[in-house]
């Protein structure tokens, strides 16, 4: 039985599952502690209405309605998060995300908005928009050396003012959001195919929901079971070895941060063709999806079918924040409780290694154990035998 157990825990599935929850009990009891200095009064009340999210509405149409709403935001979460997965795969950290995520809403809500396009040029123009920021990264990197984090970081800003630049020509009169896509171009948006029904009526619930999670097995496809995703990983281990081998490096780098871009920017598609959300083109900030997508990626043990629950998680109790009693508590708790588990998802890994190095030194010492006792039997029997 012992045996089966510690097989069972050196699984790598098995420790990433334990390693991440760990960090989300770890993260709640961090934000609780936080909650108890603040106000010890309504501590347990917020922490719980964190977790519960839209449970707590007290009729199933309702918590229905805004659990379709929660998996609206996850959908470009999860692409976000998908697209740093691929390219840590290959060796490479793609923080440039977020500004691939910026590109593709600034693609997709332009031709939407400004050439009446259908709803698949959009997401195809967002791809894109997000692989072409995502090349110029790869190109710096394979020709220049520059380390793809700072590239990746300074083109964020210029993807972010650039996008709102553009979008500016498409914005309301009065107010600084982009124009409602619903209102001037119906047929950008992504088709709901009935989705939207089975959550009382949510018409921000699109395909976006289950294309999101067949990019992931995509993901976890071609990444784990075919040649190009073996040789992407090869030159991420290890570039000059993948060269000796005859794999072109150079390419490698440049069409893994090419499709990490490319899912980055059908991400914002998926939340800005869905209605959910306009743009605003005076934002100095950028958004936070792309950067959360580190968290979802981790706290998933650099799994693509693990980030799928992790996106969930993540976006859950982001959305399960804002129903927290401002009375007690000021706006921004809710965000300090979520960043608390997010940070903590940094140590995903850490776990993981944790956990592999005291099973080994476990096994160490019943090997050793065990290698005394036949010593010490076979001193035994050789004794036994000389007084015989």
């Amino acid at each position: 039985m012992k045996k089966e157990k510690t097989s069972l825990l050196k699984n790598s599935a098995v420790q990433s599952i334990l390693a991440s929850l760990l960090c989300i009990l770890l993260g709640l009891l961090l934000g609780y502690i936080v909650l108890l200095f603040i106000n010890p009064t309504g501590a347990w009340d917020a922490i719980s209405t964190v977790m519960k999210n839209f449970f707590t509405y007290p009729s199933r149409p309702a918590a229905m309605k805004y659990f379709g709403s929660t998996l609206v935001k996850t959908a470009p979460l999860l692409m976000c998060a998908l697209s740093i997965q691929f390219a840590y795969k290959v060796g490479l950290f793609n923080i440039g995300a977020a500004g691939q995520y910026v590109a593709g809403a600034g693609a997709c809500l332009y031709a939407a908005l400004a050439w009446h396009m259908p709803w698949w040029v959009c997401l195809i123009l967002a791809a894109v928009a997000g692989a072409a920021l995502g090349a110029l990264s790869g190109l710096l990197k394979s020709y220049c050396n520059v380390n793809e984090v700072i590239s990746g970081i300074m083109l964020n800003w210029i993807a972010l003012y650039s996008a709102n630049l553009l979008l500016t020509g498409v914005k309301e009169p009065a107010s600084p959001y982009t124009n409602v896509v619903a209102n001037f171009n119906s047929s950008a948006l992504l088709p709901s195919l009935g989705m939207g029904k089975l959550f009382t009526d949510n018409q921000y619930v699109t395909i976006a929901i289950p294309l999101s999670v067949l990019v992931a097995i995509a993901v976890w496809v071609v990444l784990g079971k075919t040649k190009f995703g073996y040789e992407l990983r090869a030159t991420g281990y290890n570039k000059d070895a993948a060269r000796y081998c005859g794999m072109n490096e150079k390419r490698n780098i440049i069409l893994t941060l090419v499709i990490g871009g490319a899912l980055a920017g059908v991400g914002a598609a998926f939340m800005y063709l869905s209605g959910y959300e306009q743009w605003q083109c005076t934002q100095s900030s950028v958004p936070a999806m792309g950067f959360n997508g580190i968290a979802a990626t981790f706290l998933g043990g650099l799994d693509p079918i693990g980030t799928i629950f992790a996106s969930y998680f993540i976006q859950h109790i982001t959305s399960g924040g804002a129903y927290v009693d401002k009375t007690m508590y000021c706006s921004q708790i809710s965000d300090l409780i979520s960043s608390l588990i997010i940070y903590l998802c940094g140590f995903v890994l850490f776990f993981k290694y944790f956990m592999n190095s005291r099973i080994v030194r476990r096994e160490e010492r019943k090997s050793l154990k065990e290698k005394e006792k036949l010593t010490a039997d076979s001193a035994a029997k050789t004794e036994e035998g000389g007084r015989k």
